[in-house]
């Protein structure tokens, strides 16, 4: 049976959506920091989530979110998706104000620096990503901007 593809989210449902990222993100970043990972290290499919401290843009506050992320040799790979809504995450727009961040695997923390993929390294990592989480090929297909890949480097 061929899959349809979705209309892009209506208004409604990008707020609604975006309450409800806000609150699983929240869960599971506090189930993530009480078991070091054990708990909302894996996203279902058994995709990896690591934990990302960013800087807000206008509050200054440090913002933590869950994220899928690709292993890339030393280099952290992760994605803008937001489900493929018509915005991008807050915490690409912080990232893009202040590119220091703190990524969390397991129970492992690191500084590192982030910076949007080039042209050229997102088309190399893009088929890594669906093959890794397949939601993503969707979410791409639902939404008329570029899904920015972001690159984490120590």
């Amino acid at each position: 049976m061929a899959e349809t593809l979705r209309p892009p989210w209506t208004p409604t449902q990008e707020r609604i959506g975006t309450a409800v990222i806000r609150i699983m993100t929240a869960l599971n970043v506090w189930l993530f920091r009480l078991t070091g990972g054990w708990l909302g290290g894996r996203f279902r499919g058994g995709a990896p989530v690591c934990l990302v401290t960013t800087r807000g843009r206008r509050s200054g506050t440090m913002r933590t979110v869950a994220l899928l992320y690709l292993r890339d040799g030393d280099r952290i790979v992760i994605v803008g998706s937001k489900g493929g809504m018509s915005h991008h995450p807050a915490w690409i727009l912080n990232l893009r104000a202040d590119p220091r961040c703190e990524v969390q695997i397991g129970s492992e923390t690191r500084a590192m620096r982030a910076r949007t993929a080039t042209p050229e390294e997102r088309a190399s990592l893009w088929p890594e990503l669906v093959a890794m989480y397949p939601d993503y090929q969707q979410y791409q297909e639902r939404t008329t901007r570029q899904i920015p890949v972001v690159i984490c480097e120590p």
